[in-house]
């Protein structure tokens, strides 16, 4: 089986820690790679054992290299007009989140790409996490019910690279924004407060979507969470799941007893947790976090009639939710 080539435009820290890695794992092949410095090019293709071309001039890798898609892992304020000149150039492409700083810039490259023709995939890899994938199917298969209602945390310490609610708000907490929207549908009414103080940021909102549910959403960004923590409780008409640190999914179903449960060890739930091992490395962190799944979605994306999840197009209703809420905060 032919493997998918692709191309890549940036090298950096996030680039050469999680997309790197999660394409060779995904089985694609790395064809070209264009960086600022001819040197970093050579140096990131020697990094991952690729025999493919450097170039530090990506308008020129665009017309040399024919493949199945680009991979853009650049700064965001960069991306629109690195992923519009893939377009132009008739690519497919994966584009690290954000994908435009606002609805408009964001509904500019969708508009773009569908009259091209080309698929633009946006990096939101919480949608391909198996602790995710599972209670998205567990919400879809209506065995505990409609969901009713939802809590939701993401802490972080946000302040090397968020300077503002805005940047906090599309630059780290989109992913969870993203991922309501991805579990629940679209959103019909918004409102919020914050306690910020300058980079440091506490959100805390609640949302009505069109289908019923009511949620909250709890976003912090500063120091006191030296480390990244999230979880996501879902109540059912039957039940609930509780999904923690992209690790584990807790899974209850409501039980009825001929007697007083309190007597004896009569409630159970189901548990789904990663096994661990010393052989997987860090590719367990990559297959939790969900980047070996998105790149693996790109690539049989690239190579076949399949529609993308999380395309140019579904980014404009994420672009316009965090706008939406970003207004709402008192």
């Amino acid at each position: 089986m032919t493997k998918a080539k692709l191309c890549f435009i940036g090298a950096g820290f996030h680039a050469s820690t999680n997309i790197y890695p999660s394409v060779i794992e995904a089985g694609a092949e790395i064809k070209a790679i264009s960086t600022r410095s001819m040197e970093r090019s050579k140096a990131a293709l020697q990094r991952f054992g690729s025999s493919g071309t450097p170039y530090d001039d990506y308008k020129e890798m665009l017309k040399q290299e024919k493949c199945d898609g680009v991979v853009v892992v650049a700064q965001p304020e960069d991306h629109p007009a690195l992923v519009l000149d893939c377009i132009r150039a008739g690519k497919n492409v994966y584009v690290d989140k954000p994908l435009g700083m606002n609805e408009r810039e964001a509904k500019e490259i969708s508009d773009a790409a569908r009259e091209a023709g080309v698929k633009v995939m946006v990096g939101f890899m919480k949608r391909y996490a198996p602790c995710y994938i599972k209670l998205k199917e567990l919400i879809e298969e209506g065995n505990l019910g409609n969901v009713r209602s939802f809590q939701a945390r993401f802490a972080v310490d946000s302040t090397p690279f968020c300077k503002d609610e805005e940047q906090f708000m599309k630059l780290a907490a989109i992913h969870i924004v993203d991922l309501v929207r991805h579990l629940f549908g679209e959103v019909v009414h918004v409102t919020g407060f914050r306690n910020n103080h300058g980079e440091y940021i506490s959100n805390s909102i609640s949302l009505k979507f069109e289908n019923g549910t009511v949620g909250s959403l709890y976003f912090t960004g500063m120091t006191a969470w030296s480390r990244e923590s999230e979880n996501l409780l879902v109540t059912f008409d039957n039940g609930f799941a509780f999904a923690d640190e992209v690790n584990a999914l807790t899974i209850h179903e409501s039980q009825t007893f001929d007697d007083l449960p309190w007597k004896s060890l009569k409630e159970n739930d189901r548990v789904f947790t990663p096994a661990a091992s010393p052989m997987s490395g860090a590719y367990r962190d990559l297959y939790l976090r969900g980047f070996v799944g998105e790149m693996a979605h790109f690539i049989e994306c690239c190579t076949s009639d399949k529609e993308l999840l999380s395309s140019g197009s579904d980014n404009v209703k994420t672009m316009k939710l965090c706008d939406q809420i970003l207004s709402s905060l008192m």
